[in-house]
């Protein structure tokens, strides 16, 4: 994977930037690190520029969010009840009130689980799908997208820049962050699989 993300960069400069950035948008595992690093990198031995990777990178952030974002907007809350009905929900003891309950969430705290989701792996593709299942506003929804997508990219591609050949090494510690984000995100699912399991399945004494 990293070899053709360091190809097609090296091929078609800010152009695969934008689109290797849009699709890891649609494909989380796909890593921006090694995008954004190495484009930084390259700005010290080719025509390329800081801000034309920075610029690049978060226009094609900020359209593949769109597209999760309009997904969103597709499955709604209305929708996502009517899916309740099902014998295969009714089974796994899912009520509409918990549709409702997390639309409520979102409503309340969604403007900073937008922004601040940005700078967490996988997360911060995915949290545009919420986003537009809870109809945020696109005025709302937008800008902090794009101010949190432009600081992301602004540190990870200086990052490359300033590590120059050495930029895998930035990478690499960029991994551990990732892994350790994801074993974070393991837990706190299984617990609160757990609790969801001991609330609607196990009798109450």
């Amino acid at each position: 994977m990293q070899e053709i993300i360091i190809e097609i960069i090296s091929s078609y400069g800010y152009l695969g930037v934008f689109l290797l950035i849009a699709i890891e948008n649609l494909f989380p595992p796909i890593p921006s690190e090694v995008i954004l690093a190495f484009g930084g990198f390259m700005t010290t031995y080719t025509a390329m520029t800081v801000w034309g990777v920075i610029l690049s990178s978060t226009a094609g952030s900020v359209a593949g969010a769109l597209i999760l974002y309009t997904i969103g907007r597709g499955l709604n809350a209305q929708r996502l009840e009517s899916l309740f009905n099902s014998k295969a929900a009714q089974a796994l003891r899912l009520r509409h009130e918990d549709v409702r309950r997390a639309g409520k969430w979102f409503n309340k705290h969604g403007n900073r689980a937008v922004f601040l989701c940005r700078f967490i792996p996988i997360v911060r593709s995915l949290v545009s799908i919420p986003a537009g299942m809870a109809n945020m506003k696109l005025p709302v929804f937008l800008p902090l997208t794009i101010l949190g997508t432009l600081i992301w990219n602004t540190v990870l591609v200086y990052l490359g820049r300033l590590a120059g050949e050495a930029w895998e090494i930035v990478v690499s510690y960029l991994d551990l962050y990732s892994l350790i984000t994801l074993v974070a995100f393991v837990l706190i699912g299984l617990a609160a699989a757990a609790i969801f399991i001991k609330r609607r399945f196990l009798p109450r004494n």
